[in-house]
């Protein structure tokens, strides 16, 4: 099936809750407002529907396979992954000093949702680039960033993140892979990386590794690793490719999605070492690792949306088509098709109440990171940065979380259709699988939500958006019409559950942490819900005022009745995960292990 890149939706998020013109007054992004997104995205639109998009089921057919060392990619990925680098997709949100656009993350978040969309296999390789150009960008030497950032920034060159070990999964304190320093001031690798996604591949002429290891006599612990830059091929001085270093591709894993995308198992220095080069300073490795680790996980919470997205628009299609059973109102003499059926408009706006939920929170988030990086005034930095920050690990958790019910909704609306592999609608299910998982588990969000952005400011910068909650509640009762009023009563109610829960967390994790971690993702996931039902009150503020004044009446009627939808079907969850955060976490820890 084709997909159709929701650009209307997006630039409703873009215009009017993202505030682009806004952003397009921070001095470096003054031709960035809203014409120059809707033209980008419309660009975007026509790349992704038009060359990835018809991929997506072949990579899933014939997925990339591995032989002595070389691993050889879907075919036609090679060539979609040369016109995605020739079209600048890949520096679209880089500095232009570098080759990129210096386009707003408000505007790239857009083009990753859509080529996530189209296909997620083949997307997965930009998105660890992004990573590895953030932290050079941030922490890489001047000759770091002059030997490798142009090539990464264009897409001629390709990076990856390499965290994880055999007995290191998110215990990064457990890491091996050594370090030993030359007298040339370069470093020699040795050990074993797993899970290395596009760690091998034949779409670029380079791939440039980012590995944690530890120098020899390092600390213990997490605070002992290092972070290297270790390319497939050395570069010479005058930036054409030498030798070949000792980093090599021993298997790639056999998955139940994404199976497109290489997940390699990559050995270092088992030809006498592999050349590294640190990054930054020593012992530093986990730092500057968590610059990639938080464009990553943004990146995995679009990943999400954009997974949903495709299975919604699968869904609905074919609902339209199929016929079956008279509708229970009797409004049809014959059998009709299956959109008619109420309980298949229920999980279809479920679908698509989550998605464009998501989507307006991704979206405002990635405004904030705008304004934190680039705002002249250091408070608005500040008060940007923190609101990020404490959005992450929801657009991570939250959005993938979903995405598994989005997408599971997906299979079932086709029936016994949807189970079987030639419809399609599985491979969305199968592939959503890994995003609760990779770029840190949605507990290790949770973790982070609950540990860095809730206790350690005794939930000040949570209460401080519920306060923003509480004022969109406002405009909600002085808008005063039926469906303001009846968002305005869900959203009252998932706010005070919000704040009970904050005021737990905050209170309790020093003092009870076990019953405050049993309700982490819990937390997590009624806070997402909270925001993202939030975002589309706003929404419908917005689409009514538009609605008065005669613009685009049938958009902006959907809009209002999927505010409604979430709020009467969603966000009315918030009370129960409340009750079952504060008052339940007895009954979760209370069982002896050995009752297991």
């Amino acid at each position: 099936m084709s997909y159709t890149a929701p650009v209307k939706d997006m630039l409703f998020a873009i215009e009017h809750l993202a505030n682009i013109e806004q952003i397009a007054q921070i001095p470096g992004f003054e031709d960035a407002g809203l014409d120059t997104a809707a033209a980008v995205l419309e660009e975007c639109a026509k790349f992704n529907e038009g060359v990835l998009a018809p991929l997506n089921w072949e990579g899933d057919k014939n997925p990339s396979s591995w032989k002595d060392g070389v691993v050889t990619t879907t075919p036609g990925f090679k060539e979609a992954f040369r016109q995605y680098a020739e079209g600048g997709w890949q520096g679209l949100q880089h500095p232009a000093d570098f080759g990129g656009q210096g386009l707003p993350k408000t505007i790239g978040a857009a083009c990753i949702e859509m080529t996530n969309s189209a296909n997620m296999s083949f997307a997965l390789c930009p998105l660890l680039t992004d990573g590895a150009i953030e932290a050079l960008l941030t922490a890489g030497s001047d000759e770091l960033k002059a030997t490798y950032l142009e090539k990464l920034v264009t897409g001629q060159w390709t990076g990856t993140m390499n965290l994880t070990e055999p007995q290191a999964g998110s215990d990064l304190a457990l890491v091996r892979t050594r370090a030993e320093p030359q007298p040339d001031g370069t470093y020699k690798i040795f050990g074993t990386k797993i899970f290395i996604t596009y760690g091998e591949h034949d779409m670029a002429e380079n791939i440039i590794h980012l590995v944690l290891a530890r120098v020899q006599g390092a600390p213990e612990g997490v605070k002992g690793i290092s972070l290297f830059v270790v390319p497939k091929f050395m570069v010479n001085k005058d930036g054409s490719l030498g030798a070949r270093n000792d980093a090599h591709c021993v298997s790639i894993e056999h998955k139940l999605g994404i199976k497109a995308s290489p997940t390699a198992v990559l050995q270092f220095g088992d030809h006498g070492g592999a050349v590294g080069y640190l990054v930054g300073e020593e012992n530093r490795g986990l730092e500057y690792m968590f610059i990639m680790m938080n464009a990553a996980r943004y990146a995995v919470g679009m990943q999400g949306i954009a997974i949903s997205e495709r299975a919604y628009q699968k869904a609905v299609q074919y609902a339209k088509d199929r016929v079956q059973s008279r509708p229970v109102d009797g409004s049809i003499a014959a059998s009709a098709p299956i959109i008619h059926h109420p309980d298949v408009k229920r999980m279809l706006m479920t679908m698509r109440a989550t998605v464009e939920g998501c989507r307006a929170m991704a979206t405002v988030a990635a405004a904030a990171f705008d304004a934190a990086h680039h705002h002249p005034d250091a408070d608005t930095r500040k008060q940007n940065q923190a609101f990020y920050e404490f959005m992450v690990p929801l657009v991570k958790g939250y959005s993938t979380e979903t995405s598994l019910e989005v997408t599971s909704l997906g299979v079932q609306v086709h029936g016994g259709m949807g189970f079987i592999e030639e419809t399609g609608a599985a491979q969305y299910y199968r592939d959503a699988k890994i995003l609760t998982i990779y770029e840190g588990t949605t507990a290790i969000q949770a973790n982070d939500l609950v540990g860095r952005k809730t206790a350690r400011d005794g939930g000040q910068v949570a209460k401080g958006i519920a306060a923003q909650i509480e004022k969109t509640e406002a405009d909600l009762l002085a808008s005063g019409t039926p469906a303001a009023l009846a968002v305005a009563k869900r959203l009252t109610a998932a706010r005070k559950a919000l704040l009970d829960v904050i005021d737990f967390v905050a209170g309790g994790t020093k003092a009870q942490p076990n019953a405050v971690f049993a309700g982490s993702v819990p937390y997590l996931m009624l806070a997402g819900n909270v925001v993202a039902g939030w975002q589309l009150a706003r929404s419908l503020l917005v689409a009514q005022d538009l609605l008065q004044k005669g613009q685009d009446e049938a958009f902006m009627r959907a809009k209002i009745t999927t505010a409604q939808f979430y709020a009467d079907h969603i966000l009315v969850k918030a009370p129960g995960l409340r009750d079952s955060i504060v008052e339940g976490a007895a009954s979760v820890t209370e069982l002896a292990l050995e009752a297991f």
